[in-house]
């Protein structure tokens, strides 16, 4: 046992970096995620869901407060307060572990050096530009209250807080330059592609809630590659429901005979291709009007949960004719 856990030692040395790239996240790692991204889009609801898991996972009240403390300088006051008495009220049952608490910087330090030494590390240059001289209140107020006062309370990591900061911003419309430019943060912590990736896939989930995704499609499941769920709006009169794919998940071709079908994308990125034809991105807010008996298939990106609602065109003797699958090769062209 001895030399095996040396020969393993040995091995860990010499293929170290490679075996880290292949890590997912921790159990930890996600719940921040969650907890980061229910509160930047003001989920009250499945953020107690989020933060009870992550409890009961082993975080501490502190390290949760902390998250939820950050949160207010990519999301604002409203949703940080929030998410923070949505912590009291959970807290409050008293099962949990405080653990050790945050540490404010001293009131006689100079914040902004502080701050701005900080900064400089994570992004691995100092940071300038024209916006900070067009506007430099700004630029201290990241390097004071963000780089200095937030991250220099410690209970979190750097890593953690870039995690948390990352799962914010891609829940979050209209921020992609700040999100990529914690991306490459992320990475200079140490963040891997493959867990970069899986911070993105989590965070797309909670944007595509309209609707409850309701049960897993077992009904339907011998015609999608990958987890689908459905939930039945109304079978009454034009016959609609909201249908969820979990990342990968793609239906096989089908045609609608004599009705059609049209789709209402609500969250997430997909695709839906006629054949022959070019395999069409989709989006929230994308409409598509599927004309009887066109051969097609419809589901979400690699990267991303999808959602949409289903609405069934009436027509006397409308069926559905079930087709084969969508192959990983063509699939796999897309982006």
């Amino acid at each position: 046992m001895k030399i095996f856990k040396i020969l393993m030692a040995i091995l860990l040395l010499v293929i170290g970096t490679n075996v880290m790239a292949e890590e997912n996240l921790t159990q930890k790692q996600k719940n921040i995620v969650l907890i980061s991204s229910y509160t930047a889009i003001g989920d009250l609801g499945n953020l107690e869901s989020a933060i009870k898991k992550g409890l009961d996972d082993g975080m501490t009240v502190n390290e949760a407060k902390e998250i939820l403390v950050q949160m207010y300088a990519y999301c604002g006051f409203p949703r940080s307060l929030n998410g923070l008495s949505t912590l009291l009220k959970v807290s409050k049952s008293g099962k949990y572990k405080n653990g050790i608490a945050g540490k404010p910087l001293d009131k006689t330090s100079d914040k902004n050096k502080i701050g701005e030494k900080t900064q400089t590390e994570l992004v691995g240059q100092p940071v300038k530009g024209e916006l900070f001289q067009f506007a430099p209140v700004i630029d201290d107020y990241l390097k004071e209250h963000l780089f200095g006062d937030i991250f220099a309370r410690g209970v979190l990591t750097h890593q953690e807080r870039e995690i948390s900061t990352i799962a914010a911003l891609s829940s979050m419309e209209g921020v992609e330059p700040q999100l990529n430019a914690h991306i490459q943060i992320g990475k200079n912590t140490g963040l891997t592609d493959k867990q970069i990736s899986e911070i993105l896939i989590l965070t797309s989930m909670p944007k595509t809630k309209v609707f409850d995704i309701g049960d897993k499609n077992d009904t339907y499941a011998k015609y999608f590659i990958g987890q689908s769920y459905l939930n039945m709006l109304t079978k009454e009169q034009v016959v609609t429901a909201n249908v969820t794919f979990e990342p990968k998940c793609r239906n096989n071709w089908h045609i609608h005979h004599k009705g059609g079908q049209i789709l209402l994308v609500t969250g997430g990125r997909g695709y839906y291709q006629e054949w022959g034809k070019k395999a069409i991105e989709l989006k929230k807010g994308d409409v598509v009007n599927i004309p009887p008996e066109t051969k097609h298939w419809h589901g979400a990106a690699k990267d991303s949960w999808f959602s949409h609602v289903a609405i069934e065109v009436p027509s006397e003797g409308g069926s559905n004719e079930w087709l084969e699958p969508v192959s990983d090769e063509e699939y796999n062209k897309l982006k």
